[in-house]
Order: structure tokens, then C-alpha cells, then sequence
């Protein structure tokens, strides 16, 4: 037998495969030691294929042997990564690590073993029982008869743990027993659990809408087929979740298996506490706040075949599942889905390749799809699915926007406009709850001198720092430094230093002393460090422990929280205002979303959105519920201007801490990437104007962490000569990276 390994190191130079002499009995996708250059070091590797015979004359290497009895990569996941190698321009060796837990390799998290005795092979109960007594008929060590009597009466094998809960103290006496022979000490392998306690209420299907029955039968008729990509535009409270758990019940029934995308790890407990209660053990959770133990025991019990629901964020895509009837993007709108790590994937466009691979469905859900998403659904890429109406026929929330400029002029100077004010105290006097949205962590935005203008930037980042008020200090939230607040400017050396801007510790205190002895909990990234806190304040919000939640996006999309019946926006044009032709869509999006949160279950929701512009499109829309109206004014525009979906945008981006060298590598790159465009589209008979623009200079945030960005942009028209184009980049880049090359996006989710 003969494999072909790829090994275990990114690098450019050795990402290939090797021929080695199998001299057991090697599987296909399985993890291999194998002996690696010239010192034949032993190096990790993954078998990618079997041979029985060779044609070279070099004299091979043999395996040193298997890392686990059983293939880590499905023939799939191989096929896929493959795929990714070719789609993102990335080495293979860097896909396929995307497809196990980072931890396995290297050995650095291994299977747990529980701790367990058990009465001694042979042993007499009773002529032990009577030797641990004294004459008087009292025990010698009463600790060690208890834990002999346990055992013997039990007649089974139990953990270490589970005797010492029975019996405080006891581990002295068990060593004691082990010692005498009387018991011996073995173990087993057990599984982390990572919602250890946590038992959801077992749920059974409900009785479905005739929209939601319609949906569902489209969807199945769809897994009939065993093809498919599929968009279900459904407002918020339309029974999406219901309808997915359905569909994931046949995929199961008919022998297959299911992933669930959620786009925040936020979303991820609730969702688990949901389909856990429908599905159980079949259930594996995947994100990133799993510990390495935990999220290395969630792959291994999907890999074996113990899970056959996959529930999880960006990276649960990549599940080592078989046989996927299913895969479901929840809220497939959101820009968490696409890595800003290299490989830079696309979730969703992974899925749809797990899809065809594999013959199952890819279901696309969203109450605000992305412009891009409808726009395929329109044209018929995509099957469109609508579910307009929520459930019961609860009105959407109704809508205030208020013109915080008439508010200000009135000599309101505060956070909260008179009409959120009076919809607040209604909320809180009827015993309800609130959720106040500001996509601004912190307390105030940046800190500025008021004589002279000037503005507190990092010292390592182009970029203002943020007052945190609890911590009293400025923070960078691209490096994470610290400032102390000055006494004075350091620029003109006056003592007006000023807070501006909005962040959610503001609001919090200000909700404190508008509404005194109200309870409010915050969630944004500052209190959501620790493990499980999504989970933590969710719950406690959920169990009525706090009136008002204050949030960042975090809170504006999946939530389901029953007695939440007012929501508000407390500064729209903080989303509003962002130099990106997606920031309209993405503001209708937050807003819609984030509205959708209150009156869910009696329908008797308000929003109120505060912001300078109301006349804004994406404001009013909103408050409309209007997602058709928005996406017909929005796709005009980007018609107009020739944006995305009608062309596609590219980014290089170059990062290094000398700025000259970085100037001029940036420059020949430029150059040479335009001829390589244009020779591609001359080569195909196209007009040279497909190419719309191409700018290279700073990037707009010129530095981070003390390195200098700089980036080339280029615009492309969407026409049948695109792909050769894009070849032709990935190509010149391929062969002209250097110290200077960070990253190539295709419509980035960025342009900072």
C-alpha cells in the first residue's frame, strides 16, 4: 500500500502531496506521523490517497504510524477542501485545518478518562465486610466501609467523583481499599459537556401556519430532489425556527444529518436550549467560546456518528458530518459569515458547496436578506420562500421616529428623546421589559480638547480612542491600549478636555438616574468576555432580573424574549453614516431587526428610533416594515453606480512597520496587478472599461498596533469575462507575494 500525504505545514514550498509506504493499514483522511525531510523529523499529516502500486524510483518512506484509528476527514471534507484551495486562493493544507478542532494537532487536547472502581475480580463481600469490623462489631475505618458497602451493593463500576458525592472525605479510603486489593481503579472515556446542568424542556412539533406549511413542503419536495439552494424571506416572529426544525426532523427520519448557522455566539445557547429540546443528544454545539476539551468532544461525537444536528456559528460549517440532507443559515444577512482570517471564506458559499456534494438543501433564512441574496432569489438562482405574516397574526411593532435636532432645539440635551422617555416609563409602570440599542460600546466615542479640536488617538492606530467610564481610561479597540485621561491638551495645554458621543455605558447611566432603582443588565463586548456570559445575561434578562437590556448588535437579531414590548434605537446615524456603499442596507437591516425584538408575543410592540436624519431611507423603510420597498430603491442605486451585485469589488491589502518599503512594494504590486487585468480581458475580447477603477494608497485606518496599511481597491463590471479576471489576480498574487502582502478579498466586508 502506498499514501499520499500532505503535511502538517503552511508553506507554499511543501503544499503537496508525498508518497510514503503504508505498512499498516492506512484509511483515507486519517492523521498520520510521517518522517519529513532530509533530518526525517516526524511530522503531522493527513492521507489524501491510497494506492496499491508506485511508478517512481526514488526509495520511500514508510508512515510511522496512524494518530487515531479512524479518518478525521470525511471523502467530502477532502473534496472540499480541495475546493477551498482553488476558490479563496489559499494553501490546502490551510483548508483542511479548517476542518478539524485546532487543538488535535500537535496533541494538544486528548479524550477525557473518568476515574472509576469496582470490587476486586474474586473478592468475598461478606468475609471483608467481616474482617473491616473490631470485636465490638464497630467498623475499624468507617469511611472504608462505607465505600466498600457502596460498591458491593451497587455491583457496579462508579467514578471516583461520583463516590466522593455520596461520600464527602471518602478519597483517602478508596486509595486505602485499592492498596488491600479490595477494590481496583480503572477508568473510561467520557465526553465534555459544554451545557453541563442544562436540561431544555422536551418540545414536540407544533401545529404550523398554512404559510409555514407551505414553506415546509417546499422545502421538503426540494430535499426530495437532493438539490437546491432556497431564500426564506420571513418578518420577524413568522415561525422561521419552527419551520427549520421540521425540516431537520425529516432530514433525520430519512437517515441524513443537518447544520444550523447562527451568526452571533450570542444567538447560540438559546438556539441550543431550543433544538436540544426538540432533538436531544443528536444534538453538537461548535463556536469559538468552547474550551479546547469541549469543542474537540463536540467534533469527535459528530465524527463518530453520536450527533447528527450541528448547531453553531462561521465555523460549524465545516462539521465532519455525512450524509447532509440540510444545511440552515439563520439570518443570512449577516457579515459574521465571512472570515476576515485566511482562508477568507464564505460561510454560506461553503455550504452551498456542502450541498452539492453531498445532495442536500441549503435553506437560507432572514426577515432583511442581504440585497446580493434577493437579488439571486429574484433573477432565479434561488427559490424564494415568504412567510409575511408573524404568527397568530400579531401586528409587527408600530414605529416612532423622532428628529432628535427638533428635541435639541427644544433644549432636550440628554440620550432620551420626551417620546422614548414616556414609552419607557409606560413599559416599566406595566411591569414589561425593554431593550435599548446602541451599536457603540463604551461610555463616550472619542475624547477631544474643546479649545483646539484636538482628538485622543492610539499611539499604535490611526484611530480615536473610546472613554470607558467604569475603568476610567481610554481604550483602543483595535489593540486593546489603555490611556489615562490628561489633565490637560497635550496639544494647546488647556484643561478642556471633553467627552463626545454615545456609548452603552452612557446609556446605562442615564437610564439609572432617569429611572432610579430600575435593574438593567448591558451586553456588549466588554461584558461578554467570560465564558458563557451571553448565556448568563440572557437568562437572567429572560427570568425577569432586569427590566431593561442594553445592547450593541448583539441584541438586535434571534432574540425571542416574550415580555419585551419596547425597543429603542437610541442613535440610528451612528449605523447610518459609515463610508461603505452597504451601509444604507446594513442600517435597514440593524433596525428591522432590532425592532422585530419587541411585542412577540401579545403584539402590542413599540420602537421608537431616534436619530438627525429622518428623513433617511433606510429610517423610514423601516419603520415601515417595508423590506420589498427598500430593496427596490436600494438595488436602483447600486444599479446606478455599478455596485455589487452588479460588479465586484477587490482589495489588497499591504501591512508592514517600515512605511517607505511598504510604499514602494505596494506601487510595483499595483502596477503589475493592472497589467495582468488587462492582458486577461484583452486575451478574452474585452473592452478594457471593464475594468472601472483601480486606486492604490493609505488605507483609510493608516495604522494598527504600529504597523502601516495600505491597500489597492479595483472595481470590476460583472460580465462573462469576469472569472478569467479574477484568475489572473489570483495568479499575479500567487506569484508575487512578499513580506509586505497581508490579504486579497473579493467584495471584502470592509473597506477600512
Amino acid at each position: 500500500m502506498f499514501a499520499q500525504v500532505i503535511v502538517d505545514i503552511a508553506n507554499s514550498g511543501v503544499d503537496r502531496l508525498f508518497t510514503y509506504r503504508a505498512e499498516e493499514n492506512i484509511i483515507l483522511g486519517q492523521r498520520v506521523l510521517v518522517p519529513f525531510g532530509s533530518g526525517n523529523k516526524p511530522i503531522e499529516g493527513y492521507v489524501l490517497g491510497i494506492s496499491e502500486s508506485y511508478e517512481g524510483n526514488i526509495a520511500l518512506k514508510s508512515i510511522i504510524r496512524p494518530l487515531e484509528p479512524y479518518s478525521v476527514l470525511t471523502h467530502e471534507q477532502i473534496r472540499l477542501a480541495y475546493w477551498i484551495k482553488q476558490s479563496y486562493n489559499c494553501l490546502l493544507v490551510d483548508a483542511l485545518r479548517l476542518m478539524i478542532p485546532a487543538q488535535l494537532r500537535r496533541g494538544r487536547v486528548k479524550e477525557k478518562r473518568v476515574r472509576t472502581v469496582k470490587l476486586a475480580d474474586g473478592v468475598d463481600p461478606q468475609l471483608i465486610r467481616a474482617g473491616m469490623l473490631k470485636k465490638d462489631g464497630s467498623p475499624k475505618s468507617p469511611k472504608q466501609k462505607e465505600v466498600f458497602d457502596l460498591l458491593s451493593e451497587s455491583n457496579a463500576e462508579m467514578s471516583t467523583a461520583d463516590i466522593c458525592a455520596f461520600i464527602p472525605g471518602a478519597s483517602s479510603a478508596i486509595k486505602a481499599l485499592i492498596d488491600k486489593g479490595y477494590i481496583t481503579e480503572a477508568g473510561r472515556e467520557t465526553y465534555r459537556d459544554p451545557y453541563a446542568g442544562r436540561i431544555p424542556l422536551r418540545t414536540m412539533p407544533l401545529t404550523l401556519s398554512a404559510a409555514q406549511a407551505d414553506v415546509l413542503e417546499k422545502i421538503s419536495a426540494a430535499m426530495d430532489r437532493r438539490e437546491g439552494t432556497m431564500l426564506l424571506h420571513g418578518v420577524t416572529g413568522s415561525g422561521k425556527t419552527e419551520v427549520y426544525m421540521q425540516a431537520i426532523a425529516k432530514a433525520l427520519d430519512e437517515g441524513g444529518s443537518a447544520i444550523v448557522l447562527v451568526p452571533e455566539i450570542s444567538l447560540t445557547p438559546q438556539a441550543m436550549d431550543r433544538f436540544r429540546g426538540r432533538f436531544g443528544e443528536q444534538v453538537a454545539v461548535l463556536h469559538s467560546r468552547l474550551s479546547p476539551g469541549e469543542r474537540y468532544d463536540e467534533w469527535r461525537r459528530i465524527r463518530l456518528g453520536k450527533a447528527k444536528v450541528v448547531l453553531g456559528a462561521r465555523s460549524a460549517v465545516f462539521a465532519p458530518l455525512e450524509n447532509i440532507r440540510l444545511i440552515v443559515v439563520d439570518e443570512e444577512h449577516e457579515q459574521s459569515y465571512s472570515s476576515e482570517m485566511t482562508p477568507r471564506y464564505s460561510a454560506i458559499e461553503v455550504a452551498q458547496k456542502r450541498c452539492k456534494l453531498n445532495g442536500g438543501v441549503l435553506l437560507l433564512g432572514s426577515a432583511t436578506p442581504s440585497v446580493t441574496s434577493y437579488f439571486r432569489a429574484k433573477r432565479g438562482r434561488y427559490a424564494l420562500l415568504e412567510l409575511p405574516e408573524r404568527i397568530n397574526d400579531l401586528p409587527l411593532p408600530k414605529v416612532d421616529i423622532v428628529d432628535m435636532r427638533q428635541e435639541f432645539a427644544a433644549g432636550n440635551t440628554g440620550i432620551f428623546s420626551g417620546r422614548l422617555y414616556h414609552e419607557l416609563k409606560a413599559c416599566l409602570d406595566r411591569n414589561e421589559q425593554a431593550i435599548l440599542f446602541i451599536n457603540r460600546r463604551g461610555y463616550s466615542t472619542f475624547v477631544s480638547c474643546r479649545s483646539c479640536g484636538y482628538v485622543f488617538k492610539c499611539d499604535n492606530c490611526d484611530v480615536s480612542m473610546t472613554y470607558h467610564k467604569i475603568d476610567k481610561l481610554m481604550k483602543c479597540h483595535y489593540c486593546g491600549r489603555t490611556k489615562n485621561i490628561p489633565k490637560v491638551c497635550p496639544e494647546c495645554g488647556k484643561p478642556h478636555i471633553k467627552f463626545f458621543g454615545v456609548g452603552t455605558q452612557q446609556v446605562e447611566e442615564q437610564l439609572r438616574d432617569s429611572f432610579p432603582g430600575v435593574k438593567s443588565l448591558r451586553m456588549d463586548m466588554d461584558t461578554t468576555q467570560t465564558r458563557n456570559a451571553h448565556y448568563d445575561i440572557l437568562s437572567r434578562f429572560s427570568k425577569g432580573e432586569a427590566q431593561v437590556l442594553i445592547g450593541t448588535q448583539m441584541v438586535a437579531k434571534g432574540l425571542d424574549m416574550p415580555n419585551v414590548s419596547l425597543v429603542g434605537i437610541v442613535a440610528a446615524d451612528a449605523s447610518l453614516h459609515i463610508p461603505d456603499y452597504r451601509s444604507c442596507e446594513r442600517a435597514f437591516q440593524l433596525f428591522t431587526q432590532v425592532a422585530g425584538r419587541a411585542g412577540r408575543a401579545n403584539g402590542n410592540g413599540r420602537v421608537v428610533i431616534q436619530t438627525y436624519t429622518p428623513d433617511h431611507p433606510a429610517v423610514v423603510l423601516a419603520s415601515r416594515h417595508d423590506y420589498k420597498g427598500f430593496y427596490e430603491y436600494e438595488i436602483a442605486q447600486r444599479r446606478a453606480a455599478l455596485f455589487p451585485p452588479y460588479a465586484l469589488f477587490v482589495r489588497v491589502l499591504f501591512i508592514h512597520e517600515d512605511q517607505a518599503p511598504l510604499c514602494e512594494a505596494e506601487e510595483r504590486f499595483a502596477q503589475g496587478l493592472k497589467d495582468a487585468i488587462l492582458q486577461a480581458l484583452k486575451a478574452q475580447g474585452a473592452d478594457e472599461r471593464e475594468l472601472l477603477f483601480m486606486v492604490w494608497g493609505e488605507a483609510p485606518i493608516k495604522r494598527i498596533d504600529g504597523k502601516y496599511r495600505r491597500q489597492i481597491v479595483l472595481k470590476l463590471a460583472r460580465t462573462k469575462h469576469t472569472p478569467k479576471a479574477v484568475d489572473a489576480i489570483y495568479s499575479y498574487a500567487n506569484a508575487h507575494r512578499s513580506e509586505y502582502f497581508c490579504s486579497l478579498d473579493l467584495n471584502p466586508g470592509d473597506m477600512f
